[in-house]
């Protein structure tokens, strides 16, 4: 997750945003250096072990961090409490993922702002077919990630608004897995 073109796009999508934030799949915090101006990071990751390889980036954070230890399924924030909700190549990953969007919508301020990058499913008949051929592998190989999620059609129905969509190909990943979605998508 540290090729060149998929870091640039964490830049483009983390740099806008300010005051508070609650980020879903925080891991190894591969995002703190781009966030510039935060008072308050709500940091949801329910894996410990990969939460303890973020201590350096820690370190060199100027902004507050609460670490929430829960799945996105189920997170420990009040209704309407939290203004931006950011996820960085993680939707492909969560189990319950109709429930992980109720409930950051749940918790977004209304108008608040989901933003997000995301490798979806392609475009190209022939990589859906191998995409779908090895969701089942690639999930038990890597934490349960799906290569064929159509994330725009989940954010629809679970009544966000676009205000923002851009799909592009990552430049040095695998054809499987790269066309990604980068979208901020509002709570009305």
């Amino acid at each position: 997750m540290k090729t060149a073109s998929l870091m640039d796009a964490r830049r483009e999508l983390l740099l806008p945003i300010s005051d508070e934030c609650l980020e879903i799949g925080f891991g190894t915090g591969l995002n703190l250096a781009f966030y510039q101006n935060l008072n308050v990071l709500y940091a949801l990751e329910p894996n410990a072990h990969i939460e303890a390889l973020s201590s350096e980036r820690l370190t060199q954070s100027n902004f507050e961090i609460r670490h929430l230890r829960n799945f996105a399924e189920s997170i420990p924030l009040p209704t309407n409490s939290v203004k931006n909700v950011v996820s960085t190549w993680t939707m492909c990953s969560i189990p319950k993922l109709e429930q992980a969007l109720a409930e950051i919508y749940r918790v977004m301020e209304v108008g608040g702002t989901f933003h997000l990058v995301e490798h979806v499913y392609s475009d190209q008949t022939s990589t859906q077919r191998w995409q779908n051929a090895l969701t089942p592998i690639q999930k038990k190989l890597a934490d349960g990630c799906h290569l064929n999620r159509n994330i725009e059609h989940y954010l629809k129905n679970a009544g966000f608004e676009f205000v923002e969509k851009n799909y592009f190909y990552a430049d040095g990943i695998p054809a499987i897995g790269n066309r990604m979605l980068m979208a901020r998508v509002q709570k009305r």
